[in-house]
């Protein structure tokens, strides 16, 4: 009896997860045959797909790991990604949160109408970072009053008196990221050379 398409590539994931599980938690295949009473030959094609997952060897692993079985057969649960929460109105600025959590690092697209074009610096704990999607920019940072236009970001210390908000020639939309005092964003580029 041959296996339905769906039922084949589940079982093509089993070795990849029983390999991401034993390294996650530091377990050498030595290790892990001494607790299942396995192999270490079969185990290793078993995780690299060269072996075809039974009941006999997954039950002793699921054991081993304390994990339920389902949990190196079925695919993980995903709920839903989207991220829908209301934006809101604060002084005169529509705050969209980008983000589900309420502390660490969290992400908002803030839209600042024209007429927010007079500075009122603040001061507090925490790091910024701003990118503008469209608009101008004014950025009150210390004794720094700069302008950015689209595509443009800036970051600094909220413990600067700052201000920021429209050059008064339109709205300006911007994404904002800001972590506790002390968390800056940690930007990676791939090299190219």
């Amino acid at each position: 009896m041959s296996d339905t398409p769906q039922i084949a590539a589940a079982l093509d994931r089993v070795g990849p997860r029983i390999k991401d599980l034993r390294t996650r938690r530091g377990v050498t295949l030595a290790e892990l045959s001494a607790d299942t009473g396995i192999s270490t030959s079969t185990l290793s094609r078993l995780e690299m797909g060269q072996r075809r997952p039974s009941l006999e060897l997954l039950l002793p692993i699921a054991l081993a790991f304390r994990v339920q079985l389902d949990e190196l057969v079925a695919a993980p649960q995903v709920a839903d990604p989207r991220i829908v929460r209301a934006p809101r109105t604060v002084s005169g600025r529509t705050i969209l949160p980008l983000t589900r959590q309420r502390g660490g690092l969290q992400a908002f697209k803030v839209t600042v109408p024209p007429s927010q074009a007079e500075p009122h610096v603040v001061v507090h704990d925490g790091y910024e970072w701003l990118y503008v999607l469209s608009g101008r920019l004014r950025l009150v940072l210390g004794d720094h009053d700069v302008v950015l236009g689209q595509g443009e970001a800036a970051e600094f210390d909220t413990r600067v008196p700052h201000w920021f908000g429209s050059t008064g020639r339109g709205p300006v939309e911007i994404l904002s990221l800001f972590g506790p005092q002390g968390q800056r964003m940690h930007m990676r580029a791939k090299s190219t050379g």
